[in-house]
């Protein structure tokens, strides 16, 4: 499959955007080295940020329209949950959140002068449900929405919006018992968590791909593809899936074709790349209106 230089690409119209997904606060250590026994490492640079799969592709997403996306979450009620509710409108979302009398996931990424990354994640992953009062009903309206995690029966909320993205992260389990058909299943072809057998998923995703870093991914349909080359070294490989799967979203929201949206999501995925954190990259970069 050709990936498109990105002035190539169409116009992106105005869309309608929505995420259903998980938020985790972040710290971001950019170290000299990956922690070793009895070694005292030291780290470059400090940053802390309310990320993970939803917050990431939401915030993609709002860049590349140029305009609000909503984002249907859970968070805790604590310091953590507060912090990522203000951080997440600072950067262009509307929320709709659950709040959970549990705490507010927390993750470390740690990357090294290579560009490889590690990551602990320490509490419950929190997610929205459909018994939850959220924003459900304005789905129906969406020209799109991606999900990374919600419980089966508010899937089909999800399946109202002109086109439904999701990432295996969800669950397969929860996936099944749904039961409906996605138009876009994407995830990493590297984690095996993330693996989904051929004929796993009846109706079968119109499109399903699995990427594989700096080697591209493979498409069905579509077959393989190649990432972008960087116009600068790696910096940081966090969120990159995440931005790709957003720019594949937009492009299928938009009625674009399968290659023209992977496309978009290839050039996302290389300028996350090569900054420190996910949200680093200009957004006039991707305002194709």
């Amino acid at each position: 499959m050709r990936i498109s230089a990105l002035e190539e690409l169409p116009k992106l119209p105005n869309l309608k955007l929505a995420v259903v997904g998980h938020v985790e606060w972040v710290t971001f250590f950019d170290v000299d080295q990956f922690p070793q026994p009895g070694v005292i490492g030291h780290a470059n640079q400090l940053l802390e940020e309310p990320a993970g799969g939803g917050a990431v592709v939401a915030v993609q997403l709002a860049r590349l329209v140029a305009q609000p996306v909503h984002l249907i979450t859970a968070l805790g009620r604590d310091e953590f949950g507060e912090k990522s509710f203000q951080r997440l409108q600072q950067l262009g979302l509307n929320l709709s959140v659950a709040w959970r009398n549990q705490p507010t996931r927390r993750a470390l990424s740690l990357v090294d002068s290579h560009g490889e990354r590690a990551i602990t994640v320490a509490g419950e992953r929190l997610q929205p449900s459909a018994n939850d009062d959220l924003a459900w009903d304005d789905l129906a309206s969406c020209d799109g929405v991606f999900v990374t995690a919600a419980d089966a029966p508010a899937l089909h909320h999800c399946r109202k919006a002109g086109v439904m993205a999701a990432t295996p992260r969800v669950r397969l389990t929860t996936l099944k018992q749904a039961a409906i058909q996605l138009d876009l299943l994407i995830g990493s072809g590297l984690d095996a968590g993330e693996h989904v057998p051929d004929g796993a998923l009846l109706p079968a995703p119109r499109l399903r791909i699995a990427t594989s870093g700096a080697m591209g991914g493979q498409a069905w349909p579509g077959g393989r593809y190649r990432a972008v080359p960087l116009q600068s070294p790696l910096v940081d490989a966090y969120g990159c899936g995440d931005s790709f799967a957003a720019g594949v979203t937009a492009g299928l929201a938009a009625g674009w074709n399968g290659e023209q949206a992977i496309s978009l999501g290839a050039h996302c995925g290389a300028k996350c790349a090569i900054h420190f954190g996910p949200y680093a990259n200009d957004p006039r970069e991707f305002h194709r209106n």
